[in-house]
């Protein structure tokens, strides 16, 4: 079956993957695989944006993000996986595409002012962060992507993007694509409080979790706040573990939301019944990692052969970017 066109899609290493990212990225990444030629990025320099002070833990998140992702079923047989900070050219083309663009152009960017308040960082705010839709550009236009997986936030670095794009086939040829948004249905997974899941929040359920843990985790979570008692009826409409049983337990959800109504199913027994369903869900992923992590040597093989690839792609298209800007 030929190929939709090239997906460049990544996430930072900022710490464990939960559930969340399980349903609403991993589970799409996994389907387009079958459609596009994927090639999937760990943004360590992206990381440091936020997290600069302290990098103790990168190299350990790099490798618990990529066993994540080859669990979930992220497959190197069938899509490119590396490290940002193995393929320079990336860095080498965020320079080159900072010369066209304007600092007004980038303080414009709703993404960057709402990162400023929500880190409070107004009088000293680090150019990285300014400048992180351009390396975003960089690292979709130097495999040509034409297609990038995105929620509705990241919209305005897209067209950050497709505006380089257009700008340098202005200035110097046509060079690159102008790549396409795909918005796709995003599941959104309340964290154990009711509140978005969040790392930050420390209300996650993480994949690496032990079945024990995941039980307890489920067994705290928030339940309809107006029943109290066991005979009380409930309204699993307000219920954060009703949310989850629709996506994990979905032959029993029926089951479920009468027994919460009619009081004949209490909390814990509710919560039990998802508790297991979700070990279960996890099941061959936990297995996965397991053996991954049993053989470190695995994971080294996949990201240096997906650094090899992924810089012979970019390679390739510096000689093109380099020759248009008159730079050999």
């Amino acid at each position: 079956m030929s190929k939709k066109g090239t997906i460049l899609s990544g996430m930072r290493p900022t710490g464990k993957l939960h559930l969340g990212h399980l349903i609403g990225v991993l589970d799409n990444w996994k389907q387009l695989q079958d459609e596009y030629n994927c090639i999937f990025e760990v943004a360590d320099w992206h990381a440091l944006t936020t997290k600069y002070e302290d990098t103790t833990q990168l190299q350990d998140n790099i490798r618990g993000q990529v066993i994540d992702w080859i669990a979930a079923g992220i497959d190197p047989e069938r899509s490119i996986i590396f490290v940002q900070s193995h393929v320079p050219e990336i860095a080498e083309l965020n320079l080159l595409l900072s010369m066209i663009v304007s600092v007004s152009r980038l303080e414009r960017n709703p993404t960057y002012k709402e990162q400023v308040q929500e880190l409070g960082v107004k009088d000293s705010i680090p150019f990285g962060l300014l400048e992180y839709p351009v390396l975003q550009a960089a690292d979709i236009l130097v495999f040509k992507g034409t297609t990038v997986p995105v929620g509705e936030d990241q919209l305005p670095h897209i067209e950050i993007t497709r505006e380089l794009a257009r700008r340098f086939n202005h200035l110097y040829g046509e060079t690159f694509p102008e790549p396409e948004a795909k918005l796709g249905e995003v599941t959104k997974l309340l964290g154990l409080d009711g509140r978005k899941m969040s790392k930050s929040y420390g209300n996650s359920i993480y994949l690496a979790d032990s079945p024990e843990e995941i039980a307890r985790k489920v067994k705290s979570m928030v339940t309809d706040p107006q029943r109290i008692r066991l005979k009380d009826p409930g309204n699993p409409e307000v219920c954060s573990v009703y949310s989850y049983h629709k996506l994990f337990t979905p032959d029993r959800v029926e089951e479920v939301g009468e027994g919460c109504r009619n009081a004949t199913l209490g909390c814990m027994d509710c919560k039990k019944i998802l508790a297991d369903s979700i070990v279960d869900y996890l099941a061959e992923i936990h297995e996965k990692r397991r053996e991954l992590e049993a053989n470190p040597e695995i994971v080294d093989e996949i990201l240096a052969e997906g650094a090899k690839k992924a810089r012979a792609i970019a390679k390739e298209t510096l000689t093109q970017v380099r020759t248009a800007m008159n730079l050999r």
